[in-house]
């Protein structure tokens, strides 16, 4: 009875937690500025955090960690390493300055509006807008996943309770306080995230025999399906490199189009803010992401007690977990849930926005006022709630093959038909609208048929983890190449819009590191301009 209250007693604290902030933002969230992106005010920890926190869900902890520690065994660990340095720091460095600056030019607030206004077209916006819906649902469906075993394991209570539990709780404090709500709610769910698993690691591999009890064990373990070669759990680059490097592209590139990462850039405050959010989320990823795919690549260790035939990747992270101390495991729980409502609540706002600013204003033609927008934008967060949740209790109860499948191509599709336009939206003046309706339509169009006609791919291109890679790759190459065939876009329209990057800007020294013998002191110059 005592370990009930314990878990209990930690998940009733961590919802009150959250409840409260989304109360205490509401201030923050009575315009349509503030309650999408803050104001474009959020300072560096709380913009990393919301990145990182959206970045990993209880998908990756339970799920991907799992599947991929039983395919590559320690070697997934660079999953990990590659969503730090190419899904984080890259990210931050090549995007977030003129992600920032640009859409705060154009006064965009969502991904297909920054479409309309740098490229002049309505039809992209209304394309982009509708991928988004259709593709991010049942990716929110998805991170409810990673709890049912979790808590049928510590609850003994229905899936469908703790879905709607979790759904509703979520609503409540996104539809409260907005943008706001979920950076600050992020912020104190990535410090369960970033101390609790480094706990859990410790008490993983503690289960295990200790660090190098554990990767001897590994390193016995052989399985000729796999590979033939001796030790190939606990090689360098693993049994299968190919499909490995596959997986990296997937979960690191995707982060660089996909809307409710990229809308982190558009709400952060200065350039300083740019500056400490790099270095914070990368070290976020490195410890999260890294850590979770280090401890699932021990998962073989447990063949004899995991049956994957009958119960899927799903199961082998809960069952190391089992032996775990009540109050071990209110901390696991606690995390996979902060995991899960950080990516959801971020999913939710980002997809509300969008029906709500590019869809519903758009097919009305007609701008709706901002009482309006707003009251749109909270009604459509509890619609997406309700429907993500309805949707991952159908999967679970009925087993649904189709819905899985659908929140597996989901990052894909979105990466890979925005990748190119965006990134190159924002560096080149010379892409133009045919090139990126070509990389929506190619990105989407081959991730559906590979649901659909997976027998008609290479076998290498069947897995969609592999084709989610290659569609991704394939659009920054489309984009520049259908460019240079097509009518190049208007140049004063450009011209204005690039404009943004050629603001001359006097800042401090402390602010940027930039020097020049000619400089002036701020003070001095202030005085030359009076007189």
């Amino acid at each position: 009875m005592g370990d009930i209250f314990i878990k209990l007693g930690m998940i009733v604290l961590f919802f009150g937690v959250m409840i409260a902030v989304g109360f205490y933002c509401r201030r923050h969230s009575q315009s349509v500025d503030g309650f999408v992106l803050g104001g474009r005010n959020v300072g560096a920890w709380f913009t990393a955090f919301a990145y990182g926190t959206s970045y990993f869900s209880a998908v990756i902890m339970v799920g991907y960690s799992g599947q991929f520690g039983w395919k590559y065994g320690i070697a997934s660990t660079w999953i990990g390493l590659g969503n730090a340095l190419i899904g984080s720091y890259m990210a931050w460095t090549i995007l977030g300055r003129r992600t920032r600056v640009m859409t705060q030019h154009l006064h965009s607030q969502t991904m297909p509006d920054f479409f309309l206004k740098r490229y002049g077209s309505r039809g992209l916006k209304l394309g982009a807008a509708a991928i988004i819906f259709v593709f991010l649902i049942p990716y929110a469906a998805s991170l409810y996943n990673g709890l049912s075993r979790l808590f049928a394991m510590a609850f003994s209570v229905d899936y469908t309770i703790c879905i709607v539990i979790m759904a509703l709780l979520t609503a409540v404090y996104v539809i409260a306080g907005g943008y706001m709500a979920t950076v600050i709610n992020d912020f104190i769910q990535g410090v369960i995230m970033f101390f609790g698993i480094i706990a859990i690691i410790a008490a993983v591999l503690r289960g295990f025999g200790g660090f190098q009890q554990a990767v001897t064990s590994l390193a016995q373990v052989n399985d000729p399906a796999v590979s033939s070669a001796p030790g190939a759990f606990t090689s360098f680059f693993g049994p299968d490199l190919f499909n490995l490097t596959a997986v990296v592209i997937l979960t690191s590139l995707g982060t660089w189009s996909l809307p409710q990462m990229t809308q982190k850039f558009y709400a952060i405050k200065d350039e300083q803010a740019i500056m400490k959010g790099t270095i914070i989320s990368t070290l976020f990823a490195v410890v999260v992401a890294g850590g979770c795919y280090f401890m699932g690549g021990f998962g073989r260790l447990l063949s004899d007690r995991v049956d994957i035939a009958a119960n899927g990747y799903d199961s082998i992270i809960p069952t190391m977990f089992e032996s775990f101390s009540p109050l071990l495991l209110s901390l696991v729980i606690v995390l996979v849930l902060a995991a899960s409502m950080s990516t959801l609540s971020s999913i939710v706002l980002t997809s509300s926005t969008t029906l709500t600013l590019d869809l519903i204003s758009e097919l009305r033609g007609e701008k709706l006022d901002e009482k309006k927008q707003i009251v749109y934008i909270r009604g459509l967060i509890l619609v997406f709630i309700i429907i993500s949740a309805v949707i991952a209790v159908l999967q679970y109860k009925y087993n649904i093959a189709f819905i899985a499948q659908l929140m597996g191509l989901s990052w894909g599709a979105m990466a890979g038909a925005f990748l190119g336009p965006f990134l190159y939206g924002l560096y080149s003046k010379r892409v133009t609208v045919p090139a990126v309706w070509t990389s929506f339509i190619f990105g989407v169009g081959l991730m559906l048929l590979n649901m659909f006609a997976k027998s008609a791919f290479p076998v290498w291109l069947q897995s969609p983890i592999n084709c989610g890679a290659f569609v991704m790759l394939a659009s920054l190459v489309i984009v520049p190449l259908v460019s240079a065939v097509t009518k190049a876009p208007g140049k004063a329209m450009v011209e204005e819009i690039f404009s943004c990057y050629e603001l001359i800007v006097t800042v401090p020294a402390k602010a940027s590191i930039g020097y020049s013998q000619n400089a002036v002191p701020a003070k001095r110059s202030n005085r030359k301009k009076k007189k």
